[in-house]
């Protein structure tokens, strides 16, 4: 007999489409994710980068989903905590005869109300998130003190099970007392097949490619793929770039945000020769860019938690560079 699970999540992600598919298609699993908002699948607004085309890849196929009614004042997934206040939940708990709800994240209101309503309904209840210890520990004692009440008490004792992403995201947990026995490794993915098969179709294009998008067909290119702001730490990766010189090297930047004419006005003043601004890309461009690299560098600071593209650079073969 299937288990009915219910998958709570803000809206529609690219990276995480591909895991409902296969859970969906696995024998066992009855699988509904609940959207709390349709972001990401139409053209939208987006705080850092500003419009943004909706993805060019399929978010809502091979899967069951609802879109739940949002009730907050000032929606929006931008709006922390408030943003999100999907009332509409609780029916859908108390209706729906799930086994298991899975929460992702606990940062709005309507995944505290799925929680607490999944326990009250004496659903097993699992919490995804991907918080590090790293960024615990650089807040000050008091804060962390009553963030552990917080999480201790009013959180995660509705929580029957704790689905990690990563050695710092366990150590994250256990920092905040939630005991080995609830600790589940349930990592970050990309779609790597998607991405494998795009690798074996470019592999042996580089230079057509290069050429295609006017970039010298020889040398060295390192290749940053994110949003450019402060957490990314761009300035960082252009200033390391004018350090070693340019000489049969490029620099490429994949991405948009408020730092981008900041950088390109630094590019211009210091007179940097093979730097280059590529913009957004959306899904299907972005292989095209993985397969004409030679090194991947994602150099960022606090409050990163992850960074799928380095899964995704990964997948093209390239060498990875990251900061700690």
């Amino acid at each position: 007999m299937n288990k009915k699970v219910a998958f709570l999540i803000s809206h529609p992600i690219q990276y995480l489409t591909p895991l409902f598919r296969k859970l969906s298609s696995s024998n066992g699993i009855d699988l509904t994710v609940l959207y709390c908002d349709s972001f990401g699948i139409k053209e939208r607004h987006h705080s850092e980068v500003g419009t943004i085309p909706a993805w060019d890849i399929p978010l809502l196929e091979g899967y069951k989903y609802k879109f739940l009614k949002n009730y907050s004042p000032t929606a929006s997934i931008f709006s922390v905590f408030f943003g999100l206040m999907n009332l509409g939940i609780i029916n859908e708990l108390r209706k729906g005869e799930y086994d298991v709800v899975i929460v992702y994240g606990w940062n709005y209101f309507t995944n505290i109300l799925a929680l607490v309503t999944a326990k009250l309904l004496g659903k097993k209840v699992m919490l995804r998130g991907d918080n590090p210890l790293s960024h615990e520990l650089l807040k000050p004692d008091w804060k962390r003190w009553i963030k552990k009440g917080v999480l201790q008490y009013a959180i995660f004792r509705f929580v029957d099970v704790f689905l990690y992403v990563g050695e710092a995201n366990k150590n994250f947990y256990k920092y905040y007392n939630v005991p080995e026995w609830k600790l589940v490794f349930a990592p970050h993915s990309v779609d790597n097949e998607r991405f494998r098969g795009e690798y074996r179709r470019l592999r042996n294009k580089k230079s057509e490619l290069r050429r295609e998008l006017g970039l010298a067909e020889d040398g060295v290119i390192v290749i940053f793929v994110a949003i450019l702001n402060d957490k990314k730490r761009p300035f960082d990766l252009l200033r390391a770039f004018e350090k070693v010189g340019s000489e049969k090297k490029s620099l490429l930047f994949v991405g948009d945000g408020y730092l981008r004419k900041q950088l390109e006005a630094y590019v211009e003043e210091r007179k940097l020769k093979n730097v280059f601004f590529a913009g957004l890309k959306n899904q299907t461009e972005l292989p095209y860019y993985y397969a004409i690299a030679d090194i991947f560098v994602l150099p960022s600071g606090l409050g990163e938690t992850w960074g799928l593209v380095v899964n995704e650079a990964m997948n093209f073969e390239l060498p990875v560079i990251v900061s700690d």
